[in-house]
């Protein structure tokens, strides 16, 4: 390899599920500019919605989202009910009925609400929406305190895709992150699932855990594998005390370095890829008759929020504390503080703190970073005619990028700029060097691998 492996395994860099990334968001209350960009969608558009629940019954210390501990349910009902307003607000804001083509809730743990409660939420959205008849209806569970109670209604409010954070099966490593679930409790829920009619499975594993070896990894996916899901996410654990502070409960002397890290994901990988997945972008891997694959084969694979998606729509409404969303003018944001966030909604208002209005500039180079990222390389001069640019942008672009990237790790032929072999692992920083805001203001990310 002609590029230099332990300079790249210690460069921060963003995971690009967004562009610009969220630390360049504006703080703002941004009320006024939600009602306007939502009264001016396309209603023969369809769109996502997203459903955070930022309560979990158990703390589990690898986690870096916005969570809390459910210590009293009430505190939970009293959520949904504002969730609920939180529809209400958005509909009334919409220029009319508008058409859902997926929809997913994630969390914190989304299944810590009460089966009634999931209901309740869920008949307030078909009341206000239509769902396109091959919706993706998906939902984040934790097999610890799924109920089946849970499962039977999940079913039979039509859910069709489940995912559930493996993350290691070793005890050793569980006990380290406070995440103790043996095999059998997850087969218990995946089997009780698919009973029910979710036929789509989704596993997320982690690699760089603390006691965590290649070995071990290897012996978690072969457990999976008996139960065989549709999609399987392959996560670097991002070791980020400084903003989850539940993470300093783990000895950072237990971490695995950076080139165990690259052994453990090169190794989990290939071993995923051997046992029939096809791999999505950096870090996803699906069957071959998953959406997902056949969205990364035809081209039309997109990233968001949510990672690599086959998701087409070009509005995603967030919706619950911290949630993020993205419409054709931009992004926004809601309070991450749950307080604040339930005071606005109680007052009929949106909870946006932070917004950012997308420039032209920002869409040709956000267009880049998301073909490097889903594809590993980027055609710009299929860019440049998307948006009526010249050959000298080409040329420009390419001469500003080189100043960023790694020596040895893309190669340019033809105004195309596409990874060299090997240098799989290391997308994020190809995509990085076209990311003209981390240029200008650096800010605090994990690390690339």
């Amino acid at each position: 390899m002609a590029f230099d492996i332990e300079d790249l395994l210690t460069r921060p860099v963003p995971r690009y599920t967004s562009y610009p990334t969220v630390p360049h968001f504006e703080a703002c209350d941004g009320h006024a500019d939600y009602v306007a960009w939502l009264a001016q969608l396309d209603p023969e558009q369809p769109i996502s919605l997203y459903l955070h629940v930022p309560y979990c019954q158990k703390v589990c210390w690898y986690c870096g989202c916005n969570m809390k501990l459910a210590a009293r349910y009430s505190t939970v009902a009293s959520y949904v009910d504002l969730l609920i307003k939180e529809i209400d607000l958005v509909a009334a804001a919409l220029p009319q009925r508008m058409r859902v083509a997926h929809l997913h809730w994630g969390g914190g743990t989304p299944t810590s609400l009460s089966p009634d409660d999931l209901e309740r939420v869920m008949e307030r959205v078909w009341f206000h929406f239509d769902r396109d008849d091959a919706a993706e209806i998906a939902i984040e569970s934790d097999p610890r305190t799924l109920t089946n109670e849970m499962i039977d209604r999940i079913g039979a409010l039509g859910f069709n895709r489940a995912s559930f954070g493996i993350q290691e099966f070793d005890p050793t490593v569980q006990a380290a992150i406070n995440r103790i679930q043996p095999p059998e409790m997850v087969e218990r829920a995946v089997s009780a699932l698919r009973r029910v009619g979710v036929d789509a499975i989704n596993f997320d594993l982690i690699y760089g855990l603390p006691h965590q070896t290649v070995e071990m990894l290897q012996t978690t996916i072969d457990t999976c594998m008996r139960l065989r899901p549709n999609r399987i996410a392959l996560f670097g654990y991002a070791h980020v005390p400084w903003m989850a502070k539940r993470q300093r409960k783990i000895d950072t002397e237990t971490l695995p370095g950076p080139r165990t890290r690259l052994a453990q994901a090169e190794a989990a990988s290939a071993a995923i890829r051997g046992l029939g997945y096809q791999q999505i972008g950096m870090d996803h891997f699906a069957l071959p008759d998953d959406p997902l694959s056949i969205a990364s084969t035809n081209g039309t694979l997109r990233r968001n929020f949510q990672g690599y998606t086959a998701d087409e729509a070009t509005t995603l409404i967030g919706l619950g504390a911290t949630s993020i969303g993205r419409l054709p003018q931009g992004y926004v944001q809601n309070n991450a503080e749950t307080g604040a966030w339930a005071r606005a909604i109680e007052a009929g208002t949106f909870a946006i703190s932070k917004r950012y209005a997308l420039s032209p500039d920002d869409r040709v180079h956000g267009d880049i970073i998301e073909a490097i990222m889903c594809f590993g390389e980027v055609d710009l001069n299929a860019i440049a005619r998307t948006y009526g640019l010249s050959a000298g942008w080409v040329r420009e672009t390419l001469d500003e990028a080189r100043t960023y990237l790694p020596d040895g790790l893309t190669q340019t032929e033809q105004g195309t700029l596409r990874l060299v072999a090997g240098a799989e692992p290391f997308v994020r920083l190809a995509a990085a060097a076209f990311d003209q805001h981390m240029h200008a203001t650096p800010a605090r990310h994990s690390l690339a691998v």
